[in-house]
């Protein structure tokens, strides 16, 4: 090669060497430029942002979580849901044997037609009884005349004894007679008032009322649907749609009444405590918007809430032991108040959350006072 053509050929490299480092030096400053921006705007961003909200990452989700007890006690027959399963409001979740049951009611249905039968004889019995009280109107009627008849028979006699034209012995049976007349109807008006009183007691049952409203039939009635309240409870059913969780009861298990056998986690309706430092609560206020993310999901799903309302005390005040700052060596510790956040049940339902949960939740305080 000649020496012209070397040096054409060294030229040449030394020119792409120059061309590219001055491509990494203006890639290095468009890089400068960027980042500067970049921070230019952040700092823009946070200067306009700044006191506009507060934030934490000390939250969890919670929910009113609805424990499944059995009203009634008795043995285990089935049970019909699984772990994790949901369930809607209403749903079977356990069955009970109810063999006990429904004996119970079918005792409580022979008592209530036993007591509609004997409400119905006291209305047959008022009708027999007024038959009585008619006979015992007559027997006073008749001993009344009896008793004129005598009266009479015993002053015609007693106004002819003067003469001598009644006997003594005639007018002792004048007599006699007339004082039985008496007790006869004595007698008669006391066998009338006692059978207008058993008629007026047997009125006492039945009268005001009908057969439906009588107070034997009610109170029968009653011990009826109680019979068919404790049969229906045998069936257990889920207190809120959502999803079991701890359940803890198998077949031939005893169920106890108050004794819990699951529990249903609402996950539709659940909440967030936010657990803000009392530092941050000036301006907090029910209603303002929150945004939350959850480390579930990532920042790529982004949960909606309003602000339902402060705690009444902080989470040391209602611990299991509270602080007793009143004793010997104190430190001042920045205290957390709780602060209940409402979801947004649409997107609970899109992206459901479970109890336990961290969360991430920024209040907007902009328009707090």
């Amino acid at each position: 090669m000649s020496d012209t053509a070397t040096v054409t050929s060294i030229n040449a490299a030394a020119a792409r060497v120059t061309a590219a480092k001055a491509r990494r030096r203006r890639l290095l400053t468009w890089l400068a430029v960027a980042v500067i921006v970049g921070v230019a705007l952040y700092a823009v961003y946070a200067a306009l942002s700044s006191g506009k909200t507060v934030s934490t990452d000390n939250a969890y989700v919670g929910a009113e979580v609805a424990p499944v007890m059995p009203l009634v006690a008795g043995p285990v027959a089935k049970v019909l849901v699984l772990e994790t399963q949901g369930v809607t409001a209403g749903q079977p979740v356990v069955l009970l044997d109810d063999a006990d049951a429904r004996i119970a009611l079918a005792q409580a249905q022979a008592a209530f037609g036993m007591a509609e039968r004997k409400v119905r004889g006291y209305a047959a019995n008022d009708e027999a009884l007024a038959g009585q009280v008619g006979a015992r109107d007559a027997d006073v009627a008749r001993a009344k005349s009896d008793l004129d008849r005598a009266r009479t028979d015993l002053d015609r006699r007693q106004a002819l004894a003067a003469s001598g034209a009644v006997s003594g012995d005639e007018l002792t049976n004048a007599k006699n007679h007339f004082a039985g007349a008496q007790a006869e109807l004595a007698q008669a008006q006391g066998g009338r008032r006692a059978a207008l009183g058993q008629r007026q007691a047997n009125q006492v049952l039945v009268a005001g009322v009908s057969l439906d409203q009588n107070p034997e039939v009610a109170a029968a009635r009653a011990r009826v649907d109680a019979a068919q309240l404790a049969l229906n409870r045998t069936t257990v059913r889920a207190p809120v749609a959502g999803e079991v969780a701890r359940k803890q009861v198998q077949p031939g298990q005893q169920a106890v009444i108050g004794v819990a056998l699951m529990s249903i986690v609402p996950t539709t309706q659940a909440y967030v405590d936010a657990n803000f430092k009392e530092v941050q609560l000036e301006r907090v206020r029910p209603g303002q918007p929150v945004t939350l993310t959850s480390d579930l999901y990532g920042s790529g799903v982004t949960f909606h809430g309003k602000v339902r309302g402060l705690t009444g005390g902080t989470g040391a005040a209602f611990s299991l032991i509270p602080a007793q700052n009143a004793s010997g060596n104190w430190i001042k510790v920045v205290q957390r108040v709780p602060v209940r956040i409402d979801l947004d049940p649409r997107e609970l339902a899109a992206h459901p959350l479970r109890v336990g949960l961290s969360m991430k939740a920024h209040v907007d305080i902009s328009g707090g006072r």
